[in-house]
C-alpha cells in the first residue's frame, strides 16, 4: 500500500497514526501542498484523487481510497487489532462523534484551501484569517470536545480509539496557530497520554522525513 501524505496535514497525520497503531507496512509518498503551487494539483495526482486532497491510500491492486475517516475505517476492517472502534456500541458512537467533530466541523473551516479563498477571493487580511482559524478551532470545536471526552487516560478508556487518532493532530494544529488551550485540561491530558505511545510520536509532523 502507498500513502500519499503531507507531513503537516492533520488529516494525513490521523491516517499515519492509525497505520502505526495497526503495525501495517505502508510506503509513504509525500505530496507537498505548497511547493510549486501545490503538488496535489498535478494531473497525475488528480487522476488518483480528483479532490486534490491528502491523504489518499493506494492499495496493492491500484484501488485508491480517499478521506481520512474512510481510510481509517478500512484499516480497522483490514487489521482489527488493536481496535480503534470500541466494542461497546455507546462508546463506539461517542468515539466516532469526536472523530467527526474534528474531521467535519473543525477541519473544513480551517483547511488550507478555505483560508486561501478567504485571502485571495474575499480579500481578507492575515489578522482576520488568523482570527477565523482560531475561532473555529475552539468554538463548537475543541471546547465542545473538552466536554465530550472521558479521559481514562485516553478519550474513552484505557486504549486509544479513533477519537484520539483524530484529536491529537487537531491539537497539533491548534498549537501551531496559537489557539489558547489553557482551559482545555482534559484535552491536554489526553494529548499527553497519547504522546507516550511510539505510534503517536513516530507519526508527528516533526518526525517525518519531509518536515521543514
Amino acid at each position: 500500500m502507498i500513502l500519499y501524505d503531507y507531513f503537516r496535514s492533520s488529516a494525513a497525520y490521523r491516517v499515519r497514526i492509525a497505520i502505526e497503531l495497526k503495525g501495517l507496512a505502508v510506503e509513504r509518498r509525500p505530496v507537498h501542498l505548497l511547493r510549486d503551487g501545490g503538488e496535489q494539483k498535478r494531473p497525475e495526482y488528480l487522476a488518483k484523487n480528483p479532490q486534490g486532497l491528502v491523504p489518499a491510500l493506494e492499495l496493492d491492486d491500484g484501488t485508491v481510497l480517499t478521506q481520512s475517516l474512510a481510510i481509517i475505517e478500512y484499516l480497522e476492517a483490514l487489521a482489527p487489532n488493536p481496535p480503534l472502534i470500541p466494542a461497546n456500541p455507546i462508546r463506539a458512537a461517542k468515539a466516532r462523534a469526536v472523530a467527526l467533530m474534528v474531521a467535519c466541523d473543525i477541519h473544513p473551516l480551517t483547511n488550507l484551501r478555505v483560508l486561501n479563498y478567504l485571502q485571495q477571493e474575499l480579500d481578507q487580511s492575515r489578522a482576520a484569517i488568523e482570527f477565523w482559524r482560531r475561532r473555529w478551532i475552539l468554538k463548537g470545536g475543541l471546547e465542545a470536545i473538552e466536554q465530550a471526552i472521558e479521559p481514562a487516560p485516553f478519550c474513552f478508556g484505557a486504549e486509544p480509539t479513533i477519537a484520539d487518532v483524530c484529536l491529537v493532530p487537531q491539537v497539533f494544529n491548534a498549537r501551531r496557530f496559537a489557539a489558547p488551550l489553557d482551559r482545555l485540561e482534559k484535552i491536554r491530558a489526553v494529548e499527553s497520554a497519547c504522546l507516550t505511545l511510539p505510534a503517536f510520536r513516530a507519526t508527528h509532523p516533526s518526525a517525518q522525513a519531509d518536515a521543514e
